[in-house]
């Protein structure tokens, strides 16, 4: 049961009621205000005036938070600031303060007894919050691939934080969900679902406690975003924007970074947008590198919705809302669905250039295995990474020499390696030219004992030219000029499924789909 403390004065009035009545009216921001918006969250009173937006945090204490005291709210709202610039540097504006001058009325700004503090953002279209477009079916490849990008500047500039026990928090969520569910047992939620969720979701942690140490001694629990769902972005000039971070806790957003993803990830897959998520999950592989991650994704996915579940359990019971409640048991239900993780399995799509190796890979790649789908190992992206490059960034002819080639593909093996280790199925994304190349890959399955399936490309030279001239934006490098030197490889005997993939990106996927025997279901529960 949550307990909260709201601050009132002798006469039992709320502190902050006088704020709250004069950041209602439009006269308080001047004159080009002629109407305020007021929203009301359990910690917040979110002012919408002209193009700014107010927030004045609540006088409140509850169990993770404490804004009883002026400084305390001072110090939210600087570190509010704080931590989101780091994503959405053009919403934050910076704090101001609500002063009582000499008459004893009260002003936003100016000079006088300080009496609040209010954290000032620049207003956005509603419309352009990321949970809006994927209920309308609008969000799209370019957009979940700049999004990526932006988490792993996000990661990859945050704090590291080796001494936080993120294991033992992580417990502690489990264990808190349970109780949190349970409140809501016989109504919302079966006792034997709670109890089986649970325990399922201990023995999964129990079983990957080692995994999780290892990553925060290796300085993969970072200070991240800790609230990274869709409706916590926004879409500005095409670009997502991650703003409302986690500033009232540090704790809560000290954690690992695929447990930061995994709300991301898991928010997409409840809306129905697999593919995006896979979309996603990829493109952070290729700008890391971090396959580690992956054995404990399904439980950091898991541990998500539960949290979500029985957080709409509560809205629905408050606000009498049976959208909420049935939105709490899919959550409840996908909570389960996540932990049903099947054995991984290895997929090598091999071809020349401009034979749709990397859109096929990303085609069928949330068909298969866990949610939200097999990672990808592309040599394009990783041969990159190893040249310290942006995926955009075109490598000078020194980025191709035989021996980056070669340390290339020890990569691709090695992260494939890796991912199958930890249970995720991976599609080895390459030329394989060699027979050598080949034979190593599929060395890795043997090794592993999973099964394997190598897929061979095939398209006529014209359209292999074709596809490469009428590329942008790619994370290939590969040239026409590149493809003429292919040609004259000597290619060995091919015993993998040779596929000709000469029409549309979709029906090179149907192809390689009937040969891999995958389903076109893209659910959360479907492995």
């Amino acid at each position: 049961m949550t307990v909260s403390l709201q601050v009132r004065d002798e006469h039992g009035k709320d502190d902050q009621s006088e704020v709250v009545e004069l950041l209602t009216r439009p006269e308080s921001y001047g004159t080009n205000v002629t109407r305020v918006d007021h929203i009301e969250t359990h910690i917040s009173h979110v002012f919408l005036a002209g193009e700014d937006v107010y927030k004045l945090k609540k006088q409140v204490k509850l169990p993770y938070l404490d804004f009883s005291t002026l400084a305390l709210r001072q110090s939210a709202c600087v570190n509010e600031i704080h931590v989101n610039r780091r994503t959405a540097s053009q919403l934050y504006r910076g704090i101001i303060p609500v002063m009582r001058d000499g008459s004893g009325t009260l002003r936003i700004g100016g000079s006088g007894q300080l009496v609040d503090w209010l954290v000032r953002m620049r207003r956005f279209d509603q419309a352009m919050m990321l949970d809006h477009l994927a209920d309308q079916g609008r969000l799209d490849q370019a957009m979940m691939e700049s999004l990526a990008d932006m988490i792993v500047r996000l990661h990859g500039s945050a704090e590291i934080c080796r001494s936080r026990n993120h294991a033992a928090d992580l417990e502690a969520v489990i264990d808190n969900n349970q109780a949190c569910l349970e409140s809501f047992e016989n109504r919302l939620f079966p006792t034997k679902g709670i109890r089986a969720l649970s325990k399922r979701a201990l023995k999964f942690f129990n079983d990957h406690r080692a995994t999780l140490d290892q990553r925060r001694r290796d300085g993969f629990v970072r200070h991240g975003h800790g609230d990274l769902h869709l409706q916590n972005i926004v879409l500005i000039d095409r670009k997502p924007i991650p703003f409302d971070a986690l500033e009232f806790n540090r704790k809560l957003a000290t954690i690992d970074v695929y447990y930061d993803l995994a709300f991301l990830l898991m928010d997409l897959g409840l809306r129905n947008c697999r593919s995006l998520a896979s979309i996603v999950l990829n493109r952070y592989i290729a700008g890391t590198g971090d396959v580690g991650g992956l054995s404990s994704l399904p439980l950091f996915l898991s541990v998500r919705a539960a949290v979500r579940a029985h957080v709409a359990a509560t809205q629905g019971e408050q606000q009498k809302s049976q959208r909420k409640v049935e939105e709490a048991q899919r959550y409840f239900a996908a909570a389960a669905d996540f932990l049903d993780v099947t054995a991984p399995r290895l997929i090598a799509i091999g071809g020349l250039s401009g034979s749709g190796k990397s859109c096929l890979a990303a085609g069928i790649a949330p068909l298969i295995g866990n949610f939200p789908g097999a990672c990808i190992a592309r040599s394009d992206a990783i041969r990159k990474r190893l040249a310290g490059a942006d995926l955009s960034e075109r490598l000078p002819p020194s980025g191709y020499g035989a021996r980056r080639t070669d340390q290339t593909y020890r990569q691709v093996y090695d992260e494939a390696r890796q991912a199958l280790a930890g249970g995720h199925s991976v599609i080895a994304d390459a030329v394989f030219a060699k027979p050598a190349q080949r034979q190593a890959i599929e060395q890795v399955a043997t090794d592993l004992g999973v099964p394997f399936t190598g897929v061979w490309l095939e398209a006529p030279e014209g359209a292999l030219a074709e596809r490469i001239a009428a590329r942008k934006n790619d994370v290939s490098d590969a040239t026409v000029s590149v493809l003429q030197q292919q040609l004259n490889y000597k290619l060995g005997r091919i015993g993998w499924v040779r596929v000709v993939n000469d029409g549309m990106p979709d029906d090179g996927v149907e192809k390689v789909s009937r040969v891999l025997g995958l389903s076109p279901d893209l659910s959360v529960g479907a492995n």
